[in-house]
């Protein structure tokens, strides 16, 4: 018997030696499963001891003393592995109730094992005890063992796959529940320590190896991390939705508004004003929060459509101009002639891009100047285009540029209270330069303003307008440095105003019918309004059901303009049903406030020809027109390349002394190119 003592001692030192020399969580469990350990260890000593004693015929006190204590020894190993196999279960009601029931039996066992009598008996050359503190041992493994069974059940229920957790527990009632017969039907047989010290070892194999429960613990951490992504991530498209379909209405109306200018109250337009530019504040904050959140979730997707660059980006900057409002600011764009008339690219984060960086300008700016660069390297069916914006706003502490890309990151947060924004834009756009292949850079000097290169390759779709005969140069990377006289566009608030009206010349549609389908009547009406420049002849109803209705009854439409989430019929349902109809061929936009990330891949393949995410402009509606009724003559073609004189936009005059375009503020100041992992890496700039 003692070779079995020392085995077990052996074993479970080796075991000790192993999971003490590992990394562990610092949890209950663990905790527990130490103390386990080291108690049976010292169990296995007690038994040799109390076992030697006994074969030595010491005197009659000396054995019932250890016996005693290896009683109660028994009695506090099977409460910790039974606050162990219960730890494992979900914290609930139960749980609580089956602990103050452990709790209970080990204080009144170890009370009755203490004060109850203790016998020794002798039988031929065997010597064992029995009484009455025995039988309490007896009784409480038991229900010990009737509180783990009970734990392991309503475990087992919630979740089948724990099975394995439990292997120790099921090993320890059979081997127990056999040393237990044994030693009822043969007392001198001592087999509790060596069947505990067993199932020590085999519950480090199962549950407590550190490797092992390390991996297990990294599973069930990734699997509530995509469970709460996905939970924000619906959340989030939940309270864009839920913000767009208002806005919607408030951007449409004030539009309206805006439209009649000529005749309406000056106080009331200028209040139509302030009520688009605070919603395009608000939808670009939601926007900007949705882009992060599909950016972190690896949902962002760079979408490759043929372009006019320059057109895109003077549109783009004269919105951008707006935003200046009452501010001395002068407003200068520079793109150089040798750009391509047409580029291959993702179009709409392009300008996300650029707006990212005008709108930081113009809010960071006070007076002076901020001016917007582009230039290119072409070659190879490639152009390396080169886009920098330059201010002369309140400029950037050397020691917080590496903030700047940081998410929700806002410098000098007193200084800056006022300023409009969540602090995503720029790590938006640093993201979305990355996933172009792109690099971003940045100079500032605290008080005289900022500098931000970013440079993005794209594809080479025409050289020239196909309209037009026009001579470029590929230039080679090295002639960027003799910079070639570029297009100079100055920008001007009161202008752009009036470009933003809409065109009195609109074409219109007389023979033409649509269809709004949308359960919200203010969108309805909004739609109706951007729509009543063309001339066409409207029908509405509220919901898919009625959509269908009126298409099976045979009324002809030139085109559906269909909301998403809609009460008896959604959207996307009554697309299906109408696909299913032989003859149907009528074109149906989705005109929805779903603007998650694929949403518009989604209805293409639902059987939408296009999607419009709400709040939408009229220009949207008007270019979606075009399309769908094959409508090009209104379309602008950019300027002519070396043939036209710079466009200019009457601008405001602002003389200042404190700011000389002629002298490069930036030369002295270091540059920092920003990598893919936050870091900023000082270089020269030319």
């Amino acid at each position: 018997m003692i070779y079995v003592f020392l085995t077990s001692i052996v074993y479970l030192i080796l075991i000790s030696i192993i999971y003490f020399s590992k990394k562990r969580v610092d949890n209950y469990d663990n905790k527990i499963y130490s103390i386990i350990i080291l108690l049976n260890i010292f169990g296995l000593f007690l038994d040799t001891i109390q076992y030697s004693a006994i074969k030595a015929n010491m005197s009659e006190l000396i054995i019932i003393i250890f016996n005693k204590i290896f009683l109660v020894y028994i009695l506090i190993w099977t409460s910790l592995f039974s606050s162990y196999i219960l730890s494992l279960a979900k914290k609930d009601s139960l749980s609580d109730i089956l602990n103050k029931i452990k709790y209970a039996i080990l204080f009144c066992g170890v009370i009755l094992v203490l004060l109850l009598p203790l016998n020794i008996v002798h039988e031929g050359t065997e010597v064992y005890t029995t009484g009455f503190a025995t039988f309490i041992v007896f009784i409480c493994v038991p229900l010990n063992i009737l509180l783990m069974s009970i734990s392991c059940i309503k475990n087992l229920k919630n979740d089948k796959k724990s099975i394995s957790k439990y292997v120790p527990l099921l090993l320890f009632l059979l081997s127990g529940t056999i040393s237990t017969v044994l030693q009822f039907i043969n007392p001198s047989i001592l087999l509790t320590s060596p069947c505990e010290a067993f199932i020590t070892i085999l519950t480090y194999f199962f549950i407590e190896n550190p490797d092992v429960k390390m991996i297990n613990q990294l599973e069930i951490a990734k699997d509530q991390a995509e469970r709460a992504n996905r939970a924000k991530s619906d959340f989030l498209s939940s309270m864009s939705h839920e913000i767009r379909t208002p806005l919607n209405a408030i951007v449409g109306f004030s539009e309206d508004i805006q439209s009649h200018k000529d005749t309406a109250d000056p106080e009331i337009v200028e209040d139509a004003d302030y009520i688009l530019e605070a919603s395009q504040t608000l939808l670009e904050i939601v926007g900007n929060i949705l882009d992060i959140n599909k950016i972190e979730a690896n949902k962002m997707e760079i979408t490759e459509v043929k372009y006019n660059f320059k057109e895109e980006i003077e549109n783009l900057a004269k919105i951008d101009a707006t935003r200046i409002g009452e501010k001395n600011i002068n407003f200068k764009i520079n793109l150089a002639p040798d750009i391509p008339y047409e580029l291959i690219g993702d179009k709409t984060h392009i300008k996300e891009i650029v707006n990212n960086l005008l709108t930081n300008a113009i809010k960071y700016t006070e007076q002076g100047e901020i001016e917007l660069n582009v230039k290119c390297i072409n070659k190879d069916k490639i152009s390396n285009l080169i886009i920098s914006v330059r201010d002369t706003g309140r400029g950037i502490k050397a020691e917080n540029i590496n903030k700047l890309f940081t998410k929700f990151e806002r410098l000098d947060i007193e200084k800056n209270s006022t300023t409009e924004g969540t602090g995503l834009g720029l790590a938006i756009t640093k993201a979305l330069v990355e996933m172009m292949g792109g690099k971003i850079n940045v100079q500032s000097q605290f008080g005289q303003g900022s500098l931000f290169v970013v440079q993005i390759p794209q594809k080479i779709s025409m050289m020239a307008d196909p309209n037009q005969t026009v001579e470029i140069n590929i230039t080679s990377p090295q002639s960027i440095i003799n910079e070639p006289k570029q297009e100079e566009i100055v920008v001007k608030t009161e202008s752009v105003q009036q470009s933003t009206q809409p065109n009195k010349s609109t074409i219109t549609y007389p023979n033409k019918k649509i269809l709004i389908v949308d359960d919200n009547k203010l969108n309805i009406k909004v739609a109706r309004k951007a729509l009543q420049d063309f001339n066409f002849e409207i029908d509405e109803c509220y919901d898919g059901q009625e959509c269908l209705g009126k298409v099976v009854n045979g009324n002809e439409y030139d085109l559906i303009l269909m909301d998403i989430m809609m009460p008896n019929m959604s959207g996307e349902t009554a697309i299906a049903k109408l696909k299913e109809k032989p003859n149907f061929n009528i074109p149906t936009i989705a005109l929805t406030a779903d603007a998650v990330a694929g949403a518009r891949e989604k209805y293409l393949s639902e059987g939408f020809i296009d999607y419009i995410a709400k709040p939408f402009k009229k220009e949207q509606i008007k270019e979606k027109l075009d399309l769908v009724f094959n409508n090009n003559s209104n379309t602008s073609s950019s300027s002519s390349i070396n043939e036209e004189p710079p466009t200019e936009v009457l601008n405001q005059e602002v003389e200042t002394s404190k700011y000389d375009p002629n002298v490069d503020r930036f030369k002295d100041v270091p540059a920092y190119v920003v990598d893919s992992e936050d870091n900023l890496e000082n270089t020269n700039n030319e």
